[in-house]
C-alpha cells in the first residue's frame, strides 16, 4: 500500500541556521532519500517552495471560484514537502516516518493513499 508522508517544519528556521548547519540537515534529507530507495519503498518526493508563493482557490460568496494569495490555513508550521512511500502497512510507514529528518524540527503525517 502506498503511503504518504507529508512534512511540516517551520520554514523560517532554514534562514536562521549558519550555512553548516544548512549542509547538514540537506545530508540528512539525501541519507534518508537514499535510505527509502535502497529499501525498495521509494515511491517519489519534493519540497516545496517556501509558503510566501502559495496561492489558494476556495469558492467564494457568490459561488465563483476566488483565487487568493498566500496559504488557507495560518499554521506555526507549514507545509515543505513529501515523501510517496510503499510499505505493507501502517506500522513500517509509520517507521519510515520516524526516521525522517523532519521529526528532529517539525512533524510528519502519515495517510495511506485512497488508490481510485
Amino acid at each position: 500500500m502506498q503511503y504518504l508522508l507529508t512534512l511540516y517544519v517551520d520554514e523560517s528556521g532554514w534562514t536562521k541556521m549558519s550555512k553548516a548547519e544548512q549542509e547538514q540537515g540537506a545530508a540528512a534529507y539525501m541519507a534518508y532519500t537514499e535510505a527509502l530507495k535502497k529499501a525498495g519503498v521509494w515511491k517519489g518526493s519534493n519540497r516545496l517552495q517556501p509558503i510566501a508563493t502559495a496561492t489558494t482557490v476556495r469558492n467564494g460568496a457568490n459561488g465563483k471560484p476566488q483565487v487568493l494569495d498566500g496559504p488557507f490555513a495560518d499554521s506555526k508550521e507549514q507545509l515543505a514537502g513529501y515523501y510517496l512511500i510503499e510499505a505493507a502497512d501502517m506500522d513500517a510507514a509509520l517507521s519510515w516516518a520516524s526516521r525522517c529528518p523532519a521529526v528532529g524540527h517539525g512533524v510528519v503525517e502519515v495517510r495511506p493513499i485512497w488508490s481510485i
